[in-house]
């Protein structure tokens, strides 16, 4: 099974590449400096999208799990979509971590800060590095798939404990621009035009990536599935042509004593 076709594909590839290069042209020339935190502004551009990409990618993967935990949906393009999304995930959220490090250099000072943000989101990032460490010990593939939704449905409860401890606990870190609990936007102009426009460049990124780490994920479970055939099947043959000391054994009995 694949997620899209070839046409599709390409089609996604272009547009991703196309809201890319608009945000990088937006995000450095066209929106202007912030008043206050003047151009180290331009990396809340990326920061803002990593972060929502990391918490879709991790939704994504709850969900998959779920849907693979529901008897009645469970199908092993559940669990490949779940680790699929879970490493892209990973990925995204240290980009968020590194960015926010660098955002927070000039505007608080430090690199690092025991914020609750801050900390809630590295607990993140362990938690599915573990799910993907659990995801790698041997086992049957149902056994695997199991062990991981279950994981992965716990690893996704620190999401929104990292989405709203701005609003929970006295931070450091601003609170929500747009995705604040009253729905209102903090920001608007060219400034909200460049942050939408980076949301969907990214989301446009993960669904691209999604497809081919789905298909890499396909490729070697195929691959592994031909190895274990193949093994199978020379065992077989060679359990059915006695060697020497087989033979040996059923000519000398006391041999094999």
């Amino acid at each position: 099974m694949i997620l899209f076709k070839p046409a599709v594909r390409r089609a996604l590839g272009w547009a991703t590449i196309v809201a890319l290069i608009a945000l990088a042209l937006f995000g450095l020339w066209g929106a202007p400096p912030d008043s206050i935190q003047g151009d180290a502004q331009r990396l809340m551009y990326l920061h803002v999208p990593t972060a929502w990409v990391a918490y879709l990618a991790f939704m994504v993967t709850a969900v998959a799990s779920a849907l693979w935990l529901w008897p009645r949906t469970r199908a092993m393009v559940w669990d490949r979509v779940a680790g699929a999304s879970a490493e892209i995930g990973v990925l995204f959220t240290a980009l968020t971590l590194i960015l926010g490090s660098l955002w927070g250099r000039p505007v608080w000072g430090v690199w690092w800060a025991w914020d609750a943000r801050l900390v809630t989101t590295a607990v993140l990032f362990f938690l599915y590095v573990g799910y993907l460490a659990l995801r790698r010990v041997p086992a049957a593939p149902d056994a695997r798939a199991k062990r991981s939704a279950i994981a992965a449905l716990i690893a996704f409860a620190d999401v929104p404990i990292v989405h709203f401890s701005v609003e929970w606990w006295r931070t450091l870190h601003q609170q929500a621009s747009v995705f604040d609990p009253s729905l209102k936007a903090n920001i608007t102009g060219v400034m909200a035009l460049t942050l939408w426009l980076g949301a969907l460049a990214f989301t446009l990124l993960y669904v691209y990536l999604l497809d081919r780490r789905y298909r890499l994920a396909a490729l070697e479970e195929n691959m592994e599935e031909h190895e274990l055939a193949t093994a199978i099947a020379e065992r077989q043959a060679g359990a059915g042509t006695p060697g020497p000391a087989t033979m040996s054994r059923s000519i000398n009995p006391e041999l094999s004593q």
